[in-house]
């Protein structure tokens, strides 16, 4: 009998979702960068286990939301995990035990403070997770048992997975949980279909992620990537054209370099990427243009799925 359902990764911005989902379904569907808050946006990924399809939405980070940015990506990542069969809360556990210390580092302390949030959000909502602990390759066991024990008590957990979704560990043990627990019934996609993203969106986030690798240290969380042209060519080859939006000059100097290269460099590991992914050759232009208000504009939440009016 096959199984086929929906299970949905949440947690704290930086907590390794992305890289936990590319992992599970065995090839890239959604960005990965040491970048917090990278993924604006639900992408549902197809990892298939014996006779189980299991549909992972690999949500924004769940934070306290400031701006409207923030609270349309945190609906976004409580839509996607309200109507899953399955719930995987990722927790980072390097940060999680770090944030114990004396004298934590502020990013430490504010990854604690947002498992707390994904708790009570849990607790609201009536919902139970698997309690997955990542990064135990950069912990010490012990300290593994008592942190388990601690966020167990919370009530919002049935069972806990210690993995790492970087090198593997644990992770073929939490897809055949997840296996189990889908719902029996035809699988909802093709054997072969990965993910359910658009291509237009896929190349636009490949591109997205190259910024923030190139970048990360320069620019905050002002820039957006919009395919604004996809063209297939009769030699089989695709042209894609994009602009990358950023809210002052000062950032377009930024992403563009002395020279260019900065932007080349952009541009030339998206391109192999996407050319990978989409398995034949890529024509890739990128214009850099100023956009103050990118993102307060109604357009931009339409084109990420976003709720504007959260």
């Amino acid at each position: 009998m096959t199984r086929a359902g929906f299970a949905a990764v949440i947690g704290a911005p930086n907590a390794g979702k992305s890289t936990l989902v590319n992992r599970l379904v065995g090839s890239k569907v959604t960005i990965v960068t040491q970048k917090a808050q990278t993924t604006r946006f639900p992408v549902r990924g197809v990892a298939i286990e014996g006779e189980s399809q299991i549909v992972l939405v690999d949500t924004p980070g769940i934070f306290r939301p400031r701006r409207r940015l923030d609270r349309a990506m945190v609906r976004a990542a409580w839509s996607g995990a309200q109507d899953a069969d399955a719930i995987v809360h990722l927790v980072d556990a390097e940060a999680e035990l770090a944030a114990a210390e004396p004298k934590p580092k502020a990013a430490d302390k504010l990854a604690a403070e947002d498992v707390r949030t994904v708790v009570e959000g849990l607790k609201r909502a009536g919902r139970q997770a698997i309690l997955a602990l990542n990064k135990i390759d950069r912990v010490r066991r012990d300290a593994l048992l008592g942190l388990t024990n601690r966020l167990f008590e919370s009530g919002a957990y049935t069972e806990v997975f210690m993995i790492s979704a970087l090198d593997g560990s644990g992770v073929d043990d939490l897809k055949r949980r997840l296996a189990e627990l889908m719902p029996e019934g035809p699988w909802l996609y093709p054997e072969d279909q990965a993910a359910d993203l658009p291509t237009r969106l896929l190349a636009a986030e490949i591109t997205r992620e190259k910024v923030y690798l190139r970048v990360h240290e320069e620019l905050p969380y002002s820039a957006s990537v919009e395919t604004t042209a996809f063209e297939e060519r009769k030699d089989g080859s695709a042209r894609i054209e994009q602009s990358i939006y950023v809210e002052r000059e000062g950032q377009r100097a930024i992403l563009i370099g002395k020279g260019g290269r900065t932007l080349k460099w952009i541009g030339e590991a998206a391109r192999k990427e996407l050319a990978e992914i989409l398995g034949r050759p890529v024509h890739l232009f990128l214009t850099v243009k100023v956009r103050e208000t990118w993102a307060e504009e109604r357009s931009t939440y339409a084109d990420l799925g976003l709720d504007f009016d959260v």
